[in-house]
């Protein structure tokens, strides 16, 4: 017998060898229906596998989390290739994984997929599953599995890629087999509803020198209703993409004359960051940061000091060779805030010091992976670097903690969480390999978040290769945990650049690091408001904040007295010319998510007063316009 430690602490005796499945059945029937794989010991493996020690188990279901999404949403991809062998006889076969939100699948065939194809897949994928085909695993050598797959040269070409002695399993439903690790249902019938969303090219293994295969992504769910709501919610997700916003809005362009992923803002789109760039600076300097400008070239001897060279060199551009010197583009801009605090002697009464920088770093994105200003090659970075004693690290790490949550209020953000992001302790090689100096990193801040009664949660792997960090995860519109600010607690930095500062003892001694960014990219900061808002920004950031709409030509000089007036209180203000009916301005006017329209006409010329439209309320009537303009300043300066 054996003893299984399940997810709510009981302890189960089994006999060894029992599979997964036929456990969950003993525990309960609706639990082996819902199940679509298991962790053992934290490792996802398949139901069908054996447990034959003690050990801890958690059976995962569709909704447990995203490892019991994928088991599904894998099967879900195997019955999709089995569709397209049945319609398609001579189609080959790449990769089709699971993915955060559903699944795709590669094929190579001879004519691009068309939407009546995609429609006659679906249905195929509803026949299989109909079927309730059981599904089955095994394991082969690596010259069986070669010839299993004989005319299936990509699936060929992986099994060449395993290592000799490794393991090469499979999987059969029905007529159909795949090169797969898993894991998987037990029978297609456990899918119950799918939808073909998209098709586009994919180059085999990302290469652009590889042939370009035919990739399909879909969805799957337990239930009708949830691809219903699933489907609604990316019809949200296009209203609200940055992307369709900033060009709807005149905020930012991009052009292939400049490049993939180096995005040009315009006017309105300037106005929006110049903002956000006061915004920050001015908190950061009531709390005694100091800025500094820094070049965006630095040599590679630089980042060789700081270890990012060893860590980050394959996201790095290129390097320029000039005279004597190997420079390049900065990825991140601590190796130079590090010389900054390095160009001067310190004494333990200057401490902390706070360096600040809105820095434009660079990274080499694949231009597959760019995406409008969510993730582009050059960013500017509301960046800092605190220096401090060790016994000021939980005094400054709360100040940033209260900066983070000021900002939060501001921007309205309310559903947001603690992520204490730790090292992967097995990885050696993204990590800097030192297990005194994480250990304590580590326990320093778990201690600090503790003590500062934050309410956190840790993830093993996400931390920065020098120390772990704070991560704050905001729930955005579309119900994605999306990054924004983050706070790291560094020991190696200072260590390999041999900072110091003079001790109450008279010596020398090693100060610790805070990275911080609150803000984070500025770039992805205004993609996520905008996402968040529709593009319909608090006042106090629009570009616009009051466009006058004068009805004709006579009311042209009253309106431009009052966008004068306007602009001498700091109101930005725009008057609507064009001769166009009045109907027309305040639709495009709307359309630009202006929060207030000013109708004039004769009446209003007449009486000194402004007909109000507000972007959410619609007509607010007819108000004295100094009491207009005075109610616009109280609502900006909140």
């Amino acid at each position: 017998m054996i003893k299984i430690t399940l997810k709510d602490g009981s302890i189960k005796e089994v006999e060894q060898g029992i599979s997964i499945i036929d456990l969950a059945k003993s525990i309960s029937e609706g639990l082996a229906r819902m199940a679509t794989c298991a962790k053992v010991d934290g490792k996802v493996v398949d139901l069908r596998s054996k447990l034959n020690n003690d050990c801890k188990l958690e059976i995962l279901t569709f909704d447990s989390d995203l490892d019991g999404k994928k088991a599904y949403w894998h099967t879900a991809s195997h019955i999709m290739a089995q569709a397209v062998k049945r319609l398609f006889p001579n189609v080959k076969f790449a990769i089709g994984p699971a993915i955060d939100e559903g699944f795709y699948y590669d094929f190579d065939v001879e004519e691009n997929f068309t939407e009546e194809d995609k429609a006659k897949i679906e249905e195929e994928m509803k026949k299989i599953i109909k079927e309730d085909l059981s599904i089955e695993r095994f394991t082969l050598s690596k010259e069986e599995a070669l010839n299993l797959m004989e005319g299936q040269p990509y699936k060929q070409e992986l099994i060449n890629d395993l290592p000799e002695g490794e393991e090469i399993s499979f999987y059969r439903q029905g007529e159909f087999t795949d090169l797969c690790a898993g894991p998987h249902l037990m029978s297609t019938g456990k899918v119950k509803a799918v939808k073909l969303l998209s098709n586009s090219g994919a180059y085999w293994r990302g290469d652009e020198h590889n042939k370009m295969l035919q990739r399909i992504y879909a969805i799957a769910f337990p239930k009708n209703s949830q691809v219903e709501e699933y489907i609604q919610l990316q019809e949200e997700a296009k209203q609200r993409d940055h992307r369709k916003i900033g060009k709807d809005l005149n905020l930012f362009m991009t052009h292939e004359l400049v490049g993939s992923g180096l995005p040009m803002y315009l006017p309105d789109g300037a106005t929006i960051r110049r903002l956000l760039e006061r915004y920050i600076q001015d908190k950061e300097v009531a709390l005694g940061y100091k800025h500094v400008y820094t070049p965006s070239l630095a040599n590679t001897q630089l980042y060789k000091i700081s270890g990012h060279w060893d860590h980050y060199k394959d996201d790095m551009f290129p390097i320029m060779k000039m005279d004597n010197e190997e420079l390049v583009l900065r990825p991140m801009n601590c190796p130079h805030h590090m010389l900054i605090y390095k160009n001067s002697l310190h004494s333990y009464k200057d401490l902390p010091i706070r360096i600040g920088e809105l820095a434009h770093d660079f990274r080499y994105e694949n231009s597959g992976a760019v995406c409008g200003l969510e993730r582009v090659r050059e960013m500017c970075q509301n960046d800092a670097h605190l220096f401090v004693r060790p016994d000021q690290i939980k005094e400054e790490f709360g100040e940033v903690v209260k900066l983070i949550l000021s900002v939060y209020k501001d921007f309205g953000f309310k559903d947001y969480s603690f992520r204490l992001s730790l090292r992967d302790k097995k990885d050696k090689i993204k990590y800097i390999d030192n297990d005194e100096m994480w250990d304590l990193a580590e326990g320093q801040l778990r201690e600090i978040l503790t003590e500062l009664n934050l309410d956190f949660y840790e993830a093993e792997g996400e931390a920065a290769f020098y120390g772990p960090k704070l991560d704050v995860q905001i729930k955005s519109a579309l119900g994605h945990d999306v990054t924004v600010s983050t706070c790291q607690l560094d020991f190696a930095l200072p260590e390999r650049f041999e900072l110091t500062y003079i001790g109450e003892d008279g010596k020398e001694h090693r100060p610790v690091v805070i990275h911080r960014a609150i803000l984070g990219s500025l770039d992805r900061f205004i993609a996520f408001l905008l996402e968040e808002t529709k593009g319909a920004l608090p006042i106090w950031l629009a570009p616009v904040q009051v466009k006058i709409l004068p009805i004709t030509d006579r009311h042209h000089e009253y309106a431009r007295k009052l966008a004068e007036e306007m602009r001498k209180d700091g109101i930005r203000v725009e008057v609507d010319e064009r001769s166009e009916k009045t109907g027309y301005k305040i639709r495009e006017a709307q359309l630009s998510k202006v929060p207030y329209m000013l109708i004039v006409g004769d009446k209003e010329v007449q009486e000194n007063k402004v007909s109000v439209r507000d972007r959410k309320k619609g007509d607010l009537g007819a108000i004295d316009s100094q009491e207009f303009i005075n109610t616009v300043k109280n609502e900006i300066n909140l």
